[in-house]
């Protein structure tokens, strides 16, 4: 059963400008080979929400917000309510995702249940089956577009392991997000190397991206680079 897979309870960093607590939730409907939260994507759920909602009760005006991220937090079931009770708090809610489940994500921004949202754009069209073994890049660009005809706060951002992404790989995707018309920042993580056992079990990149090959159209950022 999918669910809340574990939580921390204090965090300056995943969410821009705010002190938050996160949530990850369990399950993903893509397999990239590079994910290193592997427990969490093959995990079910491990806590209650009330045991989240009790100790956020005890947060109010100590903490900003709260930080979705899995997994895939839109799968699950109960979302928009759990969202609703947390909103209702008074915190602000950062949403990490990788934009399939563009119902969900829609009915969040709707219902003003989300204050950022941080999108995953895992590759460009022609590598996105390969690396998410998810074959609905349609579904992605649905969510992508959406966001930029909106007026909610979000990013978009790119893993990167040059063992399956190179320079021009990334090149597409920023003429993609420059052609639609997406103002915000582009960040660029550098595969973040970790003990722990990834869903393809890869090895580290056998070379960093060359960033001065990158098309300059939008803002980029980079991230462990």
């Amino acid at each position: 059963m999918l669910g809340i897979f574990s939580f921390q309870k204090f965090s300056t960093l995943d969410f821009p400008g705010c002190l938050a607590a996160i949530i990850w939730f369990s399950g993903c409907n893509m397999r990239c080979p590079y994910c290193y939260n592997k427990d969490v994507v093959f995990g079910e759920k491990r806590i209650e929400e009330d045991e989240i909602l009790d100790f956020l009760k005890k947060r109010v005006g100590l903490l900003d917000g709260v930080s979705f991220t899995g997994g895939e937090a839109t799968l699950y079931k109960n979302l928009i309510p759990f969202s609703q009770k947390i909103k209702d708090l008074g915190f602000d809610i950062k949403l990490d995702t990788n934009g399939l489940n563009f119902d969900v994500i829609r009915n969040m921004v709707e219902k003003n249940l989300v204050d950022y949202i941080a999108l995953d754009f895992k590759a460009p069209p022609e590598k996105f089956e390969l690396i998410t073994k998810n074959r609905h890049y349609e579904k992605f660009e649905k969510t992508l577009d959406f966001l930029i005809g909106s007026d909610v706060d979000f990013e978009v951002r790119t893993t990167v392991h040059t063992d399956f992404l190179d320079e021009n790989d990334i090149n597409e995707i920023i003429k993609i997000l420059h052609q639609k018309g997406y103002k915000g920042t582009y960040y660029l993580q550098n595969y973040f190397e970790t003990e722990k056992e990834t869903i393809g079990n890869i090895g580290p990149q056998k070379r960093k991206l060359d960033t001065s090959k990158l098309l300059d159209l939008i803002p980029i950022e980079f991230r462990n680079f």
